[in-house]
């Protein structure tokens, strides 16, 4: 076991996304992403926000690789402050998919809910300082770039 808390998330800065039509080929799971999207860019801008997706947290409350595990997935808009230096705020849809505890009660799980949020402020902080949310930056440039040397729709980018 390599940490006690494990969190996993793809990265997509909203202001990248500059138009929110949907391909009328999409898959379903497509689809419902980009609606979700679409939603978070209507309800949040996209100064300094950044969605997270195909994201998920493992807390880890005993030594033991199976017993005593919490596994949340979650997906929503990291705010950051005005210089992208720290996050400041998560709205954040997260659910309890898996556990290995026998003694979890309600209230742990509403608590852990809660944790997830503060837990992914903390690792969001970790990945800009080790420099991802530039690399995000970069790559959604270069297919901002790419969609118009070739005048083409490339969907919403992901």
């Amino acid at each position: 076991m390599a940490s006690w808390v494990e969190v996993t998330f793809d990265c997509l800065p909203l202001r990248a996304i500059p138009r929110i039509d949907i391909p009328l080929d999409a898959t379903p799971q497509y689809r419902a992403l980009c609606e979700r999207l679409k939603r978070a860019i209507e309800q949040h801008g996209t100064f300094n926000t950044y969605y997270l997706y195909n994201a998920r947290a493992v807390y880890h409350l005993t030594n033991h690789p199976v017993r005593g595990m919490l596994e949340f997935t979650f997906e929503g808009t990291i705010f950051t402050d005005e210089q992208d230096a720290r996050a400041i705020r998560a709205d954040l849809d997260v659910q309890l998919v898996r556990e290995t505890v026998e003694w979890l009660v309600q209230p742990v799980v509403d608590w852990f809910r809660e944790t997830v949020t503060h837990t992914v402020l903390v690792e969001f902080d970790r990945y800009i300082a080790a420099g991802d949310l530039e690399k995000a930056r970069q790559r959604m440039e270069r297919i901002q770039q790419e969609m118009e040397r070739h005048g083409g729709y490339l969907g919403m980018y992901l």
